[in-house]
């Protein structure tokens, strides 16, 4: 699998995903602001990979902050962690990994600054090697509900593309194919950005896994002529009675998934869960330009000028459409999500 995220030379180095699939193309952070840029334009994205990215853009940060002591470190850290805050307000890793970051300073608190500077990097660096085991045991556990044969449904792209590898539910998929349990996957091509015509196809073609492209509106058909056998999709915000936040269209799949009797689970790390949320009503819902919509790629209109254009990034899908949250710790029904902020 092609990196998405590393930390090379100093600087952030980040697969441009806006390229994909024509062009394999690497950006190079010198600055912050540049990472926060990336993320915000959807050169990288992905929940679990937007709190890679902002972990790693504050340790760039850092590195070039003068400061004589670890409070001067942390009063100018402020500005750069509202930055990061304002790039993708519905991704809950994204602030996450912010307060990770926060924590880690505030234990290292008696040591020189120029030491905590590296080990600020080292912290980034962690949370992308966890991110990639945590992506193989959701694999693993999400096997479980994956059968022989099995014609799998998924929405956007919650692959390694996303992550910090392997994926969350292309995590399950690769798990699955690699059991040789010789699935099918059936792949929506995720409208307006495309994420699973450009990113999700060309993933897993890249692992020879059989995938077959369809429109959006394709879904309900297939699912009608008895043609899917289970939905399995990311998260980008879970709320703890397990409402689910998740590229705009999710919400219609699952819909259609429960009509049909067709199990549909979400794929995600616990991080992704904020349990300060009691319900989905409360997650934001970022809205996006009006030219995602009205042109392809910003390059050819296909819709006429100066119409009204509505672009929420996201839906909710409410926890009663779901069968199962798959997570590093196991498998969990909606109503059981509750009882996590105890456990972990």
């Amino acid at each position: 699998m092609i990196p998405t995220i590393e930390w090379k030379n100093g600087m952030v180095r980040m697969l441009d995903q806006s390229l994909l699939p024509n062009k394999v193309v690497y950006i190079d952070c010198k600055t912050y602001q540049r990472v926060a840029q990336g993320i915000k334009a959807l050169k990288i994205r992905g929940a679990p990979a937007i709190g890679i990215a902002a972990a790693m853009g504050i340790a760039l940060a850092a590195q070039s902050i003068k400061a004589k002591n670890i409070f001067e470190l942390k009063k100018k850290l402020e500005p750069v962690y509202e930055i990061f805050g304002k790039t993708r307000p519905t991704a809950v890793n994204l602030f996450w990994a912010i307060g990770r970051m926060k924590t880690f300073l505030e234990e290292t608190e008696d040591l020189p600054v120029d030491h905590i500077k590296k080990l600020l990097i080292k912290a980034s660096q962690k949370i992308l090697e966890e991110d990639i085991k945590t992506n193989q045991t959701i694999g693993l556990h999400g096997n479980k509900v994956i059968q022989k044969k099995d014609a799998i449904l998924t929405h956007c792209n919650a692959g390694s593309l996303a992550t910090g590898g392997y994926g969350t539910a292309l995590g399950v998929i690769r798990a699955a194919h690699f059991s040789d349990k010789n699935i099918r996957v059936f792949a929506d091509e995720t409208r307006p950005v495309l994420q699973g015509g450009r990113l999700t196809a060309w993933e897993l073609m890249e692992d020879k896994i059989d995938v077959t492209l369809i429109t959006d509106s394709m879904a309900g058909y297939l699912m009608s002529r008895g043609e899917i056998n289970v939905c399995i999709v990311g998260a980008d915000r879970i709320a703890r009675n397990g409402d689910t936040a998740n590229k705009i269209g999710t919400y219609s799949v699952a819909v259609l998934a429960k009509n049909h009797g067709i199990p549909f689970y979400v794929a995600a790390p616990l991080s992704t869960i904020d349990f300060s949320l009691r319900t989905g009503k409360e997650i934001p819902i970022e809205e996006r330009h009006p030219s995602e919509v009205t042109s392809v790629f910003g390059k050819v209109q296909i819709a006429p000028k100066r119409v009204k254009v509505f672009n929420p990034a996201f839906d909710v899908t409410p926890a009663r459409y779901i069968t199962g949250i798959i997570t590093e710790k196991g498998i969990f029904k909606p109503k059981d999500l509750k009882s996590l902020a105890k456990r972990f």
